[in-house]
């Protein structure tokens, strides 16, 4: 054993088993803040890697393949040259994406702007709910569609972690806005603000939803990705999140006179503040659709993967 101070993390094996571990605890260096977590987020990518291994060749095979990167917690210790932030202060945020974070664990590392003061109005669970979906809706609606007055935007699997958030974005933007889900989302996708909800189950959106100025495909699928085209207005734009082997072909694109591009969320704590306002101001709300402690981590992983409640997975740690 390590003389390191030690911490329990949740190790993904070579089969895909999740398991505690003790293993080093992180050291912050320049810049870097290092805090106690007290929640970590759990996102479709967690399950998708857990499922088949490290997509985005960013994990060291040398070292224990630790997932997660929606984190909140009290910072402990600072490193050189960190002004933001003291011990003390409470966090959140999405370090490092798409390389590791290791959020699933008692300590984590951060870089100082990675990560944003967590609102007053919020706690840990709620905050740790927050980053890497808010974000992909963030750098969805705002910054990639540009959603204004005015704007029909449609928002497909409206009912999760990221659609929850993204169709509060594009309201509090002046959109018109209207979202796929499962009927018994409906009602509390309305509480939102959703203007016009489909049931993906028993409508074509495509023959519903139309003229639409932007649409946010969160569901993947070539096929449902070139449906999602049909809805579009001519100039109108596509944001697909799932794969970039999504986007439709040029040909598709350009018969409908329309634009389409793929997006991977990054770490940007300049979002997460401006978040925190909106938090603050009542404009935004993250729903938490269940916790179960970290050594259950498991569980949280398979509700989602098979289609968990409305709005985000959360494990409280300590």
């Amino acid at each position: 054993m390590s003389d390191k101070p030690q911490m329990t993390a949740i190790v993904r094996s070579d089969d895909g088993r999740l398991s505690a571990l003790q293993v080093a605890r992180p050291v912050p260096g320049p810049t870097e803040v290092l805090f106690r977590s007290a929640a970590a987020g759990v996102n479709a990518i967690d399950w998708k890697i857990r499922a088949t291994g490290d997509i985005f060749g960013t994990f060291d095979p040398d070292l224990p393949m630790v997932l997660g990167w929606d984190v909140a917690g009290e910072v402990v210790e600072v490193g050189p040259g960190v002004t933001r932030f003291a011990v003390g202060d409470r966090v959140f945020g999405m370090p490092r994406f798409p390389r590791p974070a290791e959020a699933y664990a008692e300590y984590v590392v951060a870089g100082s702007r990675e990560v944003a003061h967590t609102p007053q109005a919020l706690s840990d669970v709620e905050a740790a709910a927050l980053p890497l979906a808010v974000l992909t809706a963030w750098q969805s609606v705002v910054d990639t569609l540009r959603v204004g007055q005015g704007d029909r935007v449609l928002v497909h699997a409206a009912s999760g972690g990221v659609g929850h958030l993204a169709v509060q974005l594009a309201k509090a933007r002046g959109a018109e806005v209207w979202a796929t889900a499962s009927a018994r989302n409906h009602d509390a996708l309305r509480d939102l603000g959703v203007d016009h909800v489909i049931d993906h189950r028993t409508e074509l959106f495509e023959e519903v939803a139309v003229d639409m100025d932007g649409v946010l495909d969160l569901v993947g699928g070539a096929e449902h990705a070139e449906r999602s085209v049909r809805s579009l207005r001519r100039g109108g734009r596509l944001v697909v999140v799932p794969s970039p082997d999504d986007i439709p072909s040029r040909d598709v694109l350009d018969e409908a006179g329309v634009s389409a591009t793929w997006i991977l969320v990054e770490p940007d704590y300049a979002a997460l503040e401006a978040v925190a306002q909106m938090i603050g101001s009542g404009t935004l709300r993250v729903v938490v659709g269940d916790t179960r402690p970290l050594e259950r981590l498991a569980e949280l992983h398979e509700i989602g993967a098979t289609g968990g409640p409305l709005g985000k997975l959360v494990a409280t740690i300590g």
